[in-house]
């Protein structure tokens, strides 16, 4: 009884023997039932014993296990090696299965296979030469790009009375700081720096397949009426493919207006030879601050990429701080 004082060497109570069955007996056939192989399929290897033959290249068929069940050890496989029969099997190739779907995600939906939601679009040779050019001036020119803004009110009262877009009034004030800072007119040559004496206006002009650069020659002895209707016309040639070779040749600097697609800012890659190319981007009211009151004016935002193997930051901000104020504070009917 619970708590009742009983004799030394009094029976209390019997233990009986567990047979090893039952529970023991259903765990290690659980334990065997993993150990084994699935039907028709391959020996199990550890994952040590898995990673060493990958790394010596070892077909673990071929190898004699002499642990548990027969199994491969690494000891197996080192003994293996040391028979000198290891060989690295062939790499069998693996083809995709007909029909399988391609992991691909576009805009259009899911792809499953060619034409599955996806369209493969000829390169033109024009697409072509952009790349490669584009490429081979990246990896000419160290680009660096500095970036201003214009205050365009002076250019916008001007057109009022004229049928001018904003680009001659670029063009005129480029022209005109480069006679200021003439180094931006250059290129890199393999005695020293290249310093073009003529004002070889290159004008990209955006086509529905690509990009051409047609140029305006001696565009500093121009007037705005000139540059504009040469602008013009080089363009529309552009666009019909009515261009000769030569006029798309011999630039010494660039524009890009990419600002007539809306554009504010762009970085634009360097035309090669040259050593710079401006971006110029879409006029926008905005309000600035002037003379400590707020205004609405036509801005402007102003990028020049340019190489810095030939040209500083410090000349870059000059050339461009001469551009700024030419748009700023010319008198434009002295250049019309």
């Amino acid at each position: 009884m619970e708590g009742e004082t009983v004799p030394v060497g009094t029976l209390i109570a019997r233990l009986e023997e567990v047979k090893p069955e039952g529970v023991v007996n259903r765990v290690a056939g659980v334990i065997l039932r993993h150990m084994e192989p699935p039907e028709g399929g391959r020996d199990y290897y550890s994952p040590a014993v898995r990673q060493l033959a990958k790394e010596k290249g070892v077909d673990l068929a071929q190898v004699t296990g002499t642990g548990a069940g027969g199994r491969v050890t690494r000891k197996d496989v080192l003994d293996y090696l040391a028979k000198g029969k290891a060989a690295r099997p062939k790499a069998t190739p693996t083809r995709p299965s007909p029909g399988a779907p391609v992991a691909l995600h576009i805009a259009t939906g899911h792809g499953e296979g060619v034409g599955g939601g996806e369209q493969i679009l000829p390169f033109t040779v024009m697409r072509k030469t952009i790349a490669e050019r584009m490429v081979k001036s990246r990896q000419t020119s160290a680009h660096v790009a500095t970036f201003f803004e214009a205050d365009f009110s002076a250019i916008a009262r001007f057109r009022e009375g004229n049928s001018l877009t904003y680009l001659p009034f670029v063009i005129n004030a480029v022209t005109r700081a480069i006679k200021d800072v003439p180094v931006v007119n250059s290129s890199w040559g393999e005695a020293g720096i290249v310093i073009k004496k003529d004002v070889h206006m290159g004008i990209a002009v955006a086509l529905e397949d690509g990009l051409l650069v047609p140029v305006v020659r001696h565009a500093d002895r121009k007037g705005l009426t000139q540059l504009a209707k040469e602008v013009a016309d080089l363009a529309e040639r552009a666009r019909t493919k009515k261009l000769n070779p030569e006029e798309v040749q011999g630039g010494t600097f660039t524009i890009t207006n990419h600002g007539g697609f809306g554009s504010l800012f762009s970085t634009p890659i360097i035309h090669q030879p040259q050593i710079a190319i401006m971006g110029v981007g879409a006029v926008q009211k905005r309000p600035v601050v002037i003379n400590d009151a707020i205004a609405i004016r036509p801005m402007c935002y102003l990028s020049l990429s340019f190489d810095h193997r030939v040209i500083d930051g410090a000349t870059a901000d000059q050339f461009m701080n001469k551009v700024k104020a030419y748009l700023e504070q010319s008198p434009w009917e002295k250049y019309l």
